[in-house]
């Protein structure tokens, strides 16, 4: 396996931009992956500290290498969702800034025997901390009820219900073993029109198996939720997401710290007290580029939102 962690940063200078860097300020990196984010944010600092946080022990390697030059570097193996504890370990209370880039690296994708991509034979695996149940589980030990939960809820896909059975029928022959032979099966589960239509038919069910094997929404809820706590006044949180789901959370979440008096519209004057939290940078939040898209293709679903604490 190559050691050497790539991931190409999407929206890299907006995202730095938006974090409005103070050099004696404290920053985490709740994604740390191969460091290009880190190592530009510690290019800011003077005697400032930037905690980069993975929980992926190839992306804590590769962090290593990369960062151990920088005195402001503090890096730490967990998860974003633990952001509290581990900022806290590192002796801080607050922090002024929070980058969050959520998705699979291209590390990930790209090194086959992870199993996160259905292009290239590997072993069924999908887990961004290599450890606890994978996805293998999942496809042998589900009922196709539950498959088709998964597949319908985090892959948005119609044909859910007929994949989730054809992976059961086949189950029966064998276990499931290769990202290849669940694409496959996949591919044989659905509609020829579908999969006509909508590129390869195993997108949406990678995607959600992924998400499922990972825990990804329930922890990116904890880490928004977290990240924002531990801000100063004027900190700000960058999230950067990848697909429509991740995005309503965060956008849902960002939307509700911004929100001030809730009484009911005929009160003659505010009960409840609210006043926003925070204000937006970005009213819709930012896409990338075409000169980024043409470069970077994997960049196409994502977008950048940034909120600052009042």
């Amino acid at each position: 396996m190559s050691s050497e962690f790539k991931h190409i940063p999407v929206l890299f200078n907006e995202t730095i931009e938006s974090l409005n860097i103070k050099p004696d300020g404290i920053y985490v990196d709740g994604t740390a992956g191969g460091g290009g984010h880190s190592e530009a944010i510690l290019k800011h600092l003077t005697t400032g500290k930037l905690i980069s946080i993975d929980q992926d022990p190839d992306a804590i390697k590769a962090c290593t290498e990369r960062l151990g030059k920088y005195p402001g570097s503090i890096l730490l193996k967990g998860n974003f969702s633990q952001m509290t504890e581990l900022v806290h370990s590192a002796g801080f209370d607050h922090v002024d800034g929070v980058l969050m880039d959520i998705g699979v690296s291209s590390h990930q994708l790209d090194t086959p025997e992870r199993g996160f991509s259905y292009h290239t034979e590997a072993p069924l695996d999908m887990r961004m901390s290599q450890s606890g149940t994978s996805a293998k589980d999942l496809v042998n030990e589900l009922s196709w009820q539950e498959l088709a939960d998964i597949i319908s809820r985090y892959g948005e896909d119609k044909s859910a219900v007929r994949i989730a059975k054809g992976i059961v029928k086949a189950r029966e022959e064998k276990p499931i073993e290769t990202t290849t032979e669940l694409a496959d099966i996949i591919r044989e589960s659905v509609p020829a029109a579908v999969r006509r239509a909508e590129g390869h038919p195993a997108r949406r069910t990678f995607q959600a198996l992924r998400i499922a094997v990972n825990g990804e929404l329930d922890v990116l809820q904890d880490g928004l939720e977290a990240a924002f706590e531990l801000l100063n006044p004027e900190g700000r949180l960058a999230v950067i997401t990848f697909h429509s789901l991740e995005d309503r959370i965060v956008k849902r979440k960002m939307a509700s710290w911004c929100q001030g008096c809730t009484c009911p519209p005929d009160f003659p004057v505010c009960v409840c007290g609210k006043t926003p939290r925070g204000k937006l940078i970005y009213k819709k939040g930012l896409a990338p580029s075409e000169e980024e898209l043409e470069f970077n293709p994997r960049a196409r679903s994502s977008r950048l939102r940034v909120i600052e604490k009042l």
